[in-house]
C-alpha cells in the first residue's frame, strides 16, 4: 500500500553551482520574486513589470530554466515549479537545501 508521503511529485534535482549562479544576479532575483507569487508570466510581461528589454528578460529566463528553477508552460508562460513554492503568499522558494524569502 503506497504511503501518502511518496505520492507527491518529487521536486527536480538541482545542481548547486548552477542555482547559486542563477540567484547571484539582482535581475534574476527580481524575476524570481515576481514568479514566487505562483502566477505564470510571459517574457513581455516580466520585461514591462521590471523595466527591462524582452531580450534581456529572455536571456535571464533561459539561465533560470537551465538551472532548473523555472519551467516553461503553455503559451510560453514561465513559472516556478509548484514543488518549490510551499508558501506563495509570502513568496518563499524552497529548493530543498536552500530557502529563499522573496517577499521583500
Amino acid at each position: 500500500m503506497p504511503s501518502s508521503i511518496g505520492d507527491a511529485a518529487a521536486p527536480p534535482v538541482l545542481i548547486l553551482d548552477r542555482v547559486l549562479s542563477a540567484i547571484a544576479s539582482p535581475m534574476r532575483w527580481a524575476i524570481l520574486r515576481e514568479l514566487a507569487s505562483g502566477r505564470p508570466y510571459a517574457v513581455v510581461e516580466l520585461a514591462e513589470l521590471l523595466g527591462q528589454s524582452q531580450t534581456s528578460i529572455s536571456k535571464h529566463m533561459t539561465f533560470l530554466r537551465e538551472a532548473g528553477i523555472t519551467e516553461v508552460g503553455r503559451n510560453r508562460l514561465y513559472s516556478i515549479p509548484s514543488a518549490f513554492l510551499p508558501d506563495k503568499e509570502h513568496r518563499i522558494l524552497d529548493l530543498g537545501w536552500c530557502v529563499l524569502r522573496l517577499d521583500r
